[in-house]
């Protein structure tokens, strides 16, 4: 009768909230293609609550084995007065069975867990708990040599949600490294740059114990790979059993990213409609496939997690984890008595390929020490590395050499982004507008997806009034030669502001580097807002 009333009130905690979405959300569809989805999320939903009843279950039965031991074996289990009560006897008898069969778990496959009682808990964890999402994206991260993309791929993922998925969402940031140091400088940068979505529970920053991996010096050399790849593909496959362990309760859907991709805008709402669509054909999927490499973009039901889990411990040290992916897919699926042809045909039917693809791999330098690596989905189409304004007329100069044909002239009239050679001390940049003009304001982005280091750091932005008047002195920081110091870069590599009108019209506007780069520098956006000044 527990049990029954536990599943009960796991299913309302599911379906409720899914019934207010329901009310307001999807305008656009028909009446009937409305109902056909959500009676299709409400089956998954209904699943997945299922299955954290199992899970109930399974504490359940693990607490009674205990108290069978503890019965059996005499332990002083007693009352305050120095005995067993009556109810607790009749407690211990309704739930203490013998169990006969000792089923496989992680322990088996990892055996050094057993003496690391904190192994499968997060060595780090900042969270706000959010739980009941509807999709939980995964994008584990580890330290690179040369740059780190996972800034600017937390920006589009976010940028690229409506606010509606962002209530909906979970975003778990894994930070695969056992170095205490660099996991809390992650987390920190996070913290600054998003601090309203870790608010909100829509990001998460966790980090695993070194203790959940083996020794991975002692590791088998398989597949012909030199050990310092095997080691790399190794903790892989246990990085992401780890992590979807980690998501496997949070959410209905889980999708594996990683930190060096884009994705396009509406992406959530399009891989939830394409999941439920599958779901309402009654089609038994396995995997939806949003991107055509690697691991990237593949969608899994948080309630069949436990096989790519079961199946990453069992073969760690085996396979990479793409391919343990397919192995999975044909040890399910295809027939030893078949052709491949057939074994293709019947993974298709598990294995869906959504098109076009919905993400892009924009990283170079792999996590892997010297792997250089530049793939691409061709189905993705292009991405978007500058962005073109209608600027005021202006005659632009700056000391910094550009490479090639991305001249800081292109980029101001909005044919490419300006990429220059490491900025020095005192380079500048500037605008000489003609005629004057009445600016309002002014945004500047340096670096972009595929150069995410090439920033402008210790830049200010500066101004010339047509007329110079008395109270500016007064009020900002002016140079030697009458600029007035506006605004200036921030660490994400963006200056943004206003302009107080009454500067009045303004000759020019120049960006001022102050200290020696170490990095090229991109001007990926150039945008002068003007006023009507008729």
């Amino acid at each position: 009768m527990l049990r029954r009333k536990l599943g009960v009130v796991l299913a309302l905690v599911f379906v409720t909230p899914l019934l207010v979405v329901m009310m307001i959300s999807e305008p656009d569809l028909s009446g009937e293609q409305m109902l056909v989805q959500r009676m299709a999320e409400l089956r998954e939903r209904l699943h997945h609550a299922e299955m954290i009843n199992q899970e109930r279950r399974k504490d359940v039965l693990i607490l009674s084995q205990r108290f069978n031991v503890l019965a059996r074996s005499g332990e002083n289990v007693t009352s305050r007065s120095g005995k067993l009560s009556q109810e607790t006897r009749e407690l211990l008898a309704n739930l203490s069975h013998s169990v006969d069969l000792h089923l496989p778990s992680v322990y088996s496959y990892l055996p050094h867990l057993l003496h690391a009682p904190d192994a499968t808990s997060p060595a780090f964890k900042l969270s706000k708990g959010r739980h009941s999402a509807t999709m939980v994206l995964g994008v584990p991260t580890v330290k690179r040599q040369v740059q780190s993309y996972l800034m600017t791929t937390l920006h589009n993922l976010i940028d690229s949600m409506t606010p509606a998925d962002m209530n909906e969402c979970l975003i778990v940031v894994f930070v695969a490294e056992w170095d205490i140091d660099y996991v809390l400088q992650i987390a920190s940068q996070i913290e600054r740059r998003f601090p309203e979505h870790l608010d909100s529970g829509l990001l998460e920053v966790i980090s695993p114990p070194m203790s959940f991996y083996p020794n991975m010096e002692k590791l088998r050399q398989t597949l012909g790979d030199p050990m310092e790849r095997v080691r790399w593909r190794t903790k892989q496959n246990l990085d992401f059993a780890f992590l979807m362990m980690y998501a496997q309760p949070k959410g209905t859907f889980y999708v594996q990213l990683e930190d060096d991709i884009q994705t396009k805008k509406g992406y959530i709402t399009t891989m939830k409609k394409f999941a439920l669509q599958k779901t309402a054909e009654k089609k038994d999927w396995f995997v939806l496939d949003f991107c055509q490499l690697g691991f990237i973009g593949k969608m899994f039901k948080c309630v069949q997690l436990p096989y790519l889990v079961q199946f990453f411990v069992m073969f760690y040290n085996d396979k990479p984890v793409d391919w343990l992916l397919d192995y999975l897919i044909q040890t399910k699926i295809c027939n030893l008595d078949k052709d491949t042809k057939h074994c293709k045909k019947a993974k298709e039917n598990v294995w869906v390929h959504y098109k076009p693809s919905l993400f892009q791999h924009i990283g170079t330098h792999s996590s892997l020490k010297g792997k250089v690596q530049k793939l691409k989905d061709k189905q993705f189409g292009k991405v978007q590395l500058y962005f073109p304004h209608n600027n005021p007329p202006a005659q632009v100069e700056t000391d910094i050499k550009p490479y090639k044909t991305f001249t800081l002239q292109r980029a101001y009239r909005g044919e490419t982004y300006f990429w220059g050679l490491l900025p020095q001390q005192g380079d500048v940049l500037v605008f000489n507008f003609d005629p004057p003009v009445a600016a309002s304001g002014y945004l500047f982005k340096s670096g972009n997806v595929e150069h995410p280091s090439d920033k402008l750091y210790n830049t200010t932005v500066e101004v010339l009034p047509l007329k110079q008047q008395s109270w500016i002195y007064e009020k900002y920081k002016v140079t030697d030669d009458k600029f007035v110091i506006v605004g200036a870069f921030d660490d994400m590599g963006v200056a943004e502001g206003t302009l107080d009108s009454a500067l009045g019209d303004v000759i020019a506007l120049r960006l001022h580097v102050h200290a020696e780069s170490d990095n090229w520098a991109i001007l990926s956006e150039i945008f002068i807002k003007t006023v009507d000044t008729r």
